[in-house]
């Protein structure tokens, strides 16, 4: 129970990545305020799920792909729960095409998406922070994609990369405020998402091609933003906590250094 007595805002927490996160947080004591976009079909159950642990969340449907509908969030959430101690902040948009062919308006709309609705909700949650005197936790739900350059993902990649470099400036901006920033880089992991995307034939062999054997789980990012909100992490701020299986080193598993005679 790391986290005990802590309120957490969790972005995206209907199902996926979110979600697990949501749960993570809630089974070591965190009380959620568990937002998902307008018309959510998830977030109702995700709620259910987490007060079944035994803590008390709030369910805000909110649209958070621009500053107005951050702002209106974090002030709903701050009306119901009282306070927030730990953001998890997990907005993104990702859709695959040629670079040559990408529309420059889904290109745009995925950095405001990916990587504006980071900024705002960040400083929103921050100034709270700063407000009542400083300390608290800013997790960013980032992707390998922000280092590896994955072909037929430039918006996703770029936005994903920009978010990282953020995440170190906020970093150094509220270090004196005692403020944890930081960021997780799931590898590929086995969300509703993806099988809508690729289909559940083709995610169920994936893991095949991943050096740890599997896919990653929403629950492996949750255990991991877990720790990034708890007191074990005190003095990590301005990192990035990559949870992928190997995905990273999996071009050198065939490289081999020459055995001595």
């Amino acid at each position: 129970m790391r986290l005990n007595g802590k309120i957490a805002l969790v972005t995206g927490a209907g199902r996926g990545i979110g979600k697990g996160c949501a749960l993570a947080l809630a089974a070591e004591g965190a009380d959620i305020v568990a937002n998902d976009r307008p018309g959510s079909l998830d977030l109702g159950s995700a709620g259910e799920e987490i007060r079944a642990l035994g803590r008390r969340c709030w369910t805000i449907e909110a649209d958070i792909f621009d500053r107005v509908g951050c702002e209106g969030l974090v002030d709903a959430a701050l009306a119901e729960a009282g306070r927030i101690d730990l953001l998890v902040s997990n907005p993104a948009l990702s859709r695959r095409g040629e670079f040559l062919d990408y529309d420059p308006e889904l290109f745009d709309r995925t950095l405001r998406g990916t990587l504006s609705s980071g900024f705002h909700l960040a400083q929103f949650v921050g100034r709270h922070f700063v407000k009542r005197g400083g300390g608290g936790k800013i997790v960013f739900v980032s992707s390998v994609h922000g280092t590896l350059p994955f072909p037929r993902a430039v918006a996703y990649n770029a936005a994903k990369a920009g978010l990282e470099h953020m995440m170190r400036t906020i970093a150094v901006e509220l270090i004196h405020q005692r403020v944890n920033v930081n960021a997780i880089a799931p590898g590929w992991i086995d969300t509703p998402g993806e099988r809508e995307v690729f289909g559940d034939a083709f995610v169920d062999g994936a893991g095949d091609g991943i050096p740890w054997g599997r896919l990653g789980l929403p629950a492996d990012i949750g255990r991991a933003a877990a720790f990034l909100c708890s007191d074990d992490a005190d003095y990590i701020t301005g990192e990035v906590l990559t949870v992928d299986g190997g995905i990273r080193l999996k071009g050198y598993l065939d490289h081999q250094a020459p055995s001595q005679a």
